[in-house]
């Protein structure tokens, strides 16, 4: 039987992925957790499951178990805290790759950020010169990654921006930061329908990284194929782009709040909103501000890899999250159940 170990695993996208894997797959799941009582979505006494508990820092305390697993799905991530992060986003991580077996582990799923890659899924120079704690130490271990002796087994994740989980707080499974903010988001429509802005990103659904994971992992591993990269394989997760006015008007539909022609958002006007409004900019914040469009290509929905997307679309990631619809009839659609 395939022993699957997934780090992070009481997290938002870690539930998703558990869950998924034991829906789809034979595969024994070794879940590494701090707290027990967080886990949801998966039953903790499912006889495919194993609980790790534990922090990533206490990587040693599981030497036995890591030298068995096949597979590894590492979520697990840390921010806020500059020397945690360190301590979990880099030196956590090069020691559990020490601690694999390098005749058993056939593939590593390692989780980063999109934030940290250009266009082209090049390393973005600006994340580590002006990113974050959280999206320095993500910079720093992928650089690491790339010339590590497993390289060719590992599969480096970059999921955009995530929803997953409900606002209600009636799914069983966590609620990401990004669905969280859905409702802070329609207090703020009364001033961003005024407003246009030249800029654009990507989103996928927890469930939709969760299917690719999902097939990733129960299929053979096979040597990267992606033109321009070594032998760690870098995949961006999303949907095709959509343009932040676009991504204002649907949630103004969503809302029944009416648009405005809108005034564009030069970029003197941004400077005035944020010394006005109690927003705190940082140096990576002010890099955004310039950059813009966070897209790139080629970005991968399920569907790249013979799957099928949950939320294809941000009407779809809507009417998931359980934001209440008070729209048109047209934009209240339904979801099919998560499976």
């Amino acid at each position: 039987m395939t022993r699957i170990l997934v780090t992070g695993a009481s997290g938002c996208v870690g539930q998703y992925i558990s869950h998924w894997l034991l829906l789809h797959s034979d595969a024994e799941l070794l879940l590494w957790l701090r707290d027990p009582s967080k886990l949801t979505a998966v039953l903790a006494d499912h006889p495919r499951v194993r609980l790790l508990v534990g922090d990533l820092r206490d990587t040693d305390r599981f030497v036995a178990e890591l030298a068995t697993v096949n597979r590894v799905i590492h979520t697990a991530t840390a921010w806020g805290d500059p020397e945690r992060a360190e301590q979990v986003n880099v030196v956590a991580v090069k020691r559990l790759l020490q601690l694999l077996n390098p005749h058993v582990v056939e593939q590593i799923i390692y989780f980063s950020t999109a934030s940290i890659l250009d266009r082209d899924l090049r390393p973005l120079p600006e994340a580590q010169a002006y990113g974050t704690e959280y999206i320095q130490t993500k910079a720093r271990c992928l650089e690491q990654l790339e010339q590590h002796p497993l390289a060719a087994k590992i599969i480096a994740v970059f999921p955009t921006l995530v929803f997953g989980g409900r606002v209600d707080g009636t799914s069983p499974y966590p609620t990401s930061y990004l669905t969280e903010g859905l409702a802070e988001a329609s207090r703020w429509l009364w001033l961003a329908r005024w407003l246009r802005a030249d800029a654009s990103f990507h989103f996928i659904h927890a469930e939709d990284i969760a299917r690719i994971c999902g097939q990733f992992a129960t299929r053979p591993h096979e040597p990267n194929r992606e033109p321009g990269q070594g032998a760690l394989r870098r995949v961006v997760m999303g949907q095709q782009a959509i343009s932040v006015d676009d991504a204002v008007a649907t949630l103004c539909r969503w809302r029944g709040v009416g648009r405005t022609p809108g005034i564009p958002l030069w970029a003197w006007l941004i400077e005035t909103l944020i010394k006005i409004l109690p927003i705190e900019v940082n140096a990576w914040d002010r890099f955004s501000i310039r950059q813009r469009h966070f897209i790139h290509d080629p970005v991968s929905p399920p569907e790249r890899f013979g799957g099928e997307s949950h939320a294809p679309t941000l009407e779809t990631v809507l009417s998931d999250s359980g934001l209440p619809n008070r729209g048109s009839p047209r934009t209240q659609r339904k979801v099919l159940p998560t499976t």
